[in-house]
């Protein structure tokens, strides 16, 4: 009897605990295209958003529109797994989370304006990041927080290579990065007549 009471006991805590930890997870919008919908579905990214631009001056769309293309939206996402016939080999960065930020550049941030708590699966702090690295290019390459199409060729190939023209030889990044164009520019229409609250 007394065994039976300590396995309900142990399968409990398990469950109670997936539940706890599911919870804490963040659903990837069901729309990710339409901004209304992913900020009546996560009121705390909207108040992120304003946050975010309220401390950088960064449009809202555009950051939403990089952040969007990087990971549609999915806290741990990761460059895919590098095959050699059937055996693994290790991802093509170290790329991780909303932002897809990789440890260098993200290591750069935290020291500059974040924190040890900062984190790339939460969605503030990937989307401050965001708004940093836009900042950055702005000051750097002289990039407007409103050219979304330049502001994604910066977070692509680094400010270096943006300067060294690496995406000239790079039609499908010129494509995606008109592609981000679009997002930001439907996103930002959306925003003019969305009502959230």
């Amino acid at each position: 009897m007394k065994v039976w009471k300590k396995v309900v006991l142990v399968v409990g805590a398990a469950l109670m605990s997936a539940m706890i930890l599911g919870g804490c997870s963040s659903a990837v919008p069901s729309d990710p295209n339409n901004i209304c919908s992913i900020f009546q579905e996560n009121d705390s990214w909207y108040a992120a958003a304003h946050k975010v631009h309220d401390k950088y001056g960064v449009p809202i769309n555009v950051a939403m529109a990089i952040m969007h293309q990087e990971s549609n939206f999915v806290d741990d996402a990761k460059p895919p797994m590098r095959w050699m016939l059937f055996i693994p080999y290790g991802r093509g960065s170290s790329a991780y989370g909303y932002a897809q930020a990789q440890d260098e550049v993200w290591e750069q941030y935290v020291e500059e304006v974040g924190s040890m708590f900062s984190d790339r699966d939460d969605f503030e702090d990937a989307l401050d990041f965001i708004a940093w690295y836009m900042t950055k290019t702005k000051n750097t390459n002289g990039i407007a927080l409103t050219d979304t199409y330049n502001q994604y060729l910066n977070y692509h190939e680094g400010w270096a290579g943006y300067r060294n023209g690496t995406y000239k030889s790079k039609e499908w990044l010129q494509k995606t990065a008109r592609s981000v164009t679009n997002q930001a520019a439907a996103y930002r229409n959306q925003l003019l007549q969305c009502q959230l609250y």
